[in-house]
């Protein structure tokens, strides 16, 4: 390896998220190794990747926690700010630059942001879902807080790989959905495994005094999978992405409302 290569390499860390390889460079050693403990089973090691984003540090005192998500598209780049981050992106160069106080989940934020957008140009996106691989298929659960993602991550019996309790990776390829595993977690407090599936189908979850699964199809299902795909970009012609996404999801995966009671019972109706 030639020294500057190798300089490159103590300068930066690449998480690969979804198969997109990510390079995050920061002076910083500290908070480097903050992202390979944050991101770990995510992080490469390959130095090579699809985008480069130079992080500066910023004095904790800096952050505003007042300050909303906005999400624009201005002069060929996309730019994303919040209270805790300042963050740019141009997607010609595959180069960007983040400004946030030394705290990994304000990078959290920037990369589900990051890959909400690549993900719309693929037919993808991320759903707010928990999600696992059982028997080589994907489920993917989804609903509103407290609908029970994390708890079905946490009933899953042994045989089952959790991806996520949080937000979901959805990819397209020819005529088939994915569910890979993220980084992203919820209430479960781990990042979920780097695997990817075919998707069997997705269960909009409801608590219940019973077990039972029904089929939901048509515009009801259409409009119970726009409520819970993450996206924060308000460019028409990235909305419109999304939409034909969601149609296209539903057309093709199988949805289904789960109502269950939380014990491990009711992933016996999941095979």
């Amino acid at each position: 390896m030639s020294s500057a290569a190798a300089k490159i390499r103590q300068s930066a860390v690449v998480v690969k998220i979804g198969g997109v390889p990510i390079r995050l460079r920061c002076d910083n050693a500290f908070f480097l190794k903050q992202i390979e403990e944050r991101y770990a089973g995510y992080v490469s090691s390959s130095s090579a990747a699809g985008f480069d984003f130079e992080i500066q540090l910023a004095p904790p005192d800096t952050a505003s926690g007042d300050q909303e998500l906005e999400v624009t598209w201005e002069s060929g780049r996309w730019l994303m700010k919040r209270g805790d981050f300042r963050a740019e992106w141009n997607p010609s160069s595959l180069r960007g630059r983040i400004e946030q106080t030394i705290n990994p989940f304000s990078l959290d934020s920037v990369l589900r942001i990051l890959h909400t957008l690549l993900l719309a140009r693929e037919g993808g996106f991320l759903l707010h879902a928990s999600s696992a691989i059982r028997n080589g298929s994907a489920f993917l659960f989804s609903g509103v807080s407290g609908a029970g993602k994390t708890t079905m991550a946490r009933l899953a019996p042994p045989d089952v790989v959790v991806l996520t309790d949080e937000a979901s990776y959805v990819t397209r390829s020819d005529d088939e959905y994915f569910a890979a595993g993220t980084p992203f977690f919820g209430e479960l407090a781990r990042v979920g495994a780097n695997e990817r599936a075919p998707i069997e189908g997705l269960y909009l979850l409801a608590k219940g005094p019973e077990n039972k699964i029904e089929p939901i199809a048509g515009a009801e299902a259409v409009r119970a999978l726009l409520r819970n795909i993450l996206f924060f970009a308000r460019e028409p012609d990235f909305v419109e992405m999304v939409f034909n996404a969601a149609f296209d999801f539903v057309d093709r995966v199988p949805i289904r409302r789960l109502t269950f009671t939380p014990d491990f019972r009711v992933w016996e109706m999941l095979i």
